[in-house]
């Protein structure tokens, strides 16, 4: 039998510039075979030099869009993204406890590439205590998963490994502890699963595009995960998607600060 072309839903904000939020992860899922369906939580005037200002929608608009879309459409993984602020948090770990979708990538956006702030600080709990329990897997850098523990972040893949797995004692079914601020000569990243930890390895590619880095990697998990038998398979495949989408990421030319990578280097 066929397996069908998977349904993937992203909870995320929009980057007016297209290069991140929910313009990357649409790009992702088309790119590597899923249907995107969306629900905005957030709003942002964007570009690659940075966001100038953002607007989050009521909470109850968020419940709308979400009862939309998951009482019509079988939604075969869920990838969330930036939140905005707790009352949207909260929105969103109650549907996902009512609606119950088989697979969630949780990126635990809280800070753009230009450091502008994508979640209020009194979020950060509800992410913590509401969403990441319902998490199949947490796809935090080292900034963030210091956030979420109330610890300094990891200087080593030690380090890494060890916030990984207090990252899982608080809930998650898995955490991928990315590498991407270590000054490592190459970018690893860390799977930690409930029977162990994987170090998957990759080139640091030294490119000026890296906007929406985070945002494709755990679009593409979610993208990966009901095409593949494994979560490891799915991470490893969603690891190599996004290093050639850096490698190619000098052939687009979208604006003067830092662009994006290059979604569908494959076809064009």
């Amino acid at each position: 039998m066929t397996q069908p072309i998977p349904n993937v839903l992203t909870i995320a904000g929009s980057d007016s510039g297209g290069g991140a939020g929910i313009q990357a992860d649409l790009k992702t899922f088309s790119a590597l075979g899923a249907y995107g369906a969306s629900v905005i939580t957030a709003l942002t005037a964007q570009n690659t030099r940075g966001v100038t200002a953002i607007h989050a929608p009521d909470s109850a608009f968020v419940t709308a869009q979400l009862d939309a879309v998951f009482d019509d459409i079988r939604i075969d993984a869920v990838k969330i993204g930036m939140l905005a602020n707790a009352p949207i948090a909260r929105v969103v770990a109650d549907a996902l406890r009512r609606h119950k979708p088989k697979h969630i990538v949780l990126d635990t956006v809280m800070i753009s590439k230009s450091n502008h702030a994508l979640l209020l600080p009194d979020a950060v709990a509800v992410v913590r205590d509401e969403l990441l329990p319902l998490a199949d897997l947490l796809t935090p850098n080292l900034p963030e998963a210091a956030a979420l523990l109330g610890v300094q972040p990891a200087a080593d893949e030690a380090g890494m490994v060890a916030q990984g797995e207090a990252l899982r004692a608080l809930g998650a079914r898995a955490v991928l502890m990315k590498g991407g601020h270590l000054s490592a000569a190459d970018s690893p990243d860390w799977l930690i699963e409930e029977h162990g930890s994987l170090r998957l390895g990759g080139p640091r590619v030294p490119v000026k595009n890296t906007h929406g880095t985070g945002c494709t990697l755990s679009s593409a998990i979610a993208a990966l995960i009901p095409q593949r038998g494994d979560l490891a398979s799915a991470v490893a495949d969603a690891k190599q998607y996004l290093t050639g989408a850096l490698q190619a990421s000098d052939q687009l030319d979208v604006g003067s600060g830092v662009g994006p990578v290059h979604h569908f280097y494959r076809w064009w």
